[in-house]
């Protein structure tokens, strides 16, 4: 009866353990497993690229409208172009940087993820493993006590 009782405890412990490990780290681990690396990172770099852009399009807006009076002023067709390359270099290099950035970040929540995934997988192993063992000592004093039956007659 004590192994039992050892047994049915070691199980809470583990289901206890499993649990917490899915409060704490289920939202940053379950949602990324549905994907392979390759189209998480991607899809993220999509995000980013559109952000990103509607971003700069904004801020490039307010600029222009702040500045109206001294645009509409000069109006050099020179000066506007080369106002427009440079806007340009801008949009390019800031957007390069941020999408370096976000794969950079959107690998390492892939990576993390993974390898709370394998954790999480050798708890669940583990508590199968203890119910396997459970079940198989249950079996087992079955077929000894049937066998003691058999025996006294």
């Amino acid at each position: 009866m004590v192994k039992g009782t050892m047994l049915n405890e070691d199980k809470i412990k583990l289901m206890t353990g499993i649990a917490m490990f899915e409060k704490r780290e289920g939202k940053r681990i379950f949602p990324v497993n549905r994907y392979f690396r390759s189209d998480y990172i991607s899809r993220h770099m999509f995000r980013s690229f559109f952000s990103y852009t509607v971003c700069y399009l904004l801020c490039a807006m307010i600029w222009v409208l702040y500045h109206m009076e001294q645009l509409l002023n000069t109006l050099d067709i020179s000066e506007v172009v080369g106002t427009g390359k440079y806007a340009v270099f801008l949009y390019v290099s800031g957007l390069m940087l941020y999408l370096i950035i976000t794969w950079l970040v959107y690998r390492r929540r892939y990576e993390y993820a993974r390898r709370g995934m394998k954790i999480y997988v050798a708890k669940l192993k583990r508590l199968e493993k203890r119910y396997e063992f459970q079940n198989r000592a249950r079996e087992l004093s079955k077929e000894g006590s049937r066998h003691d039956r058999t025996s006294r007659n």
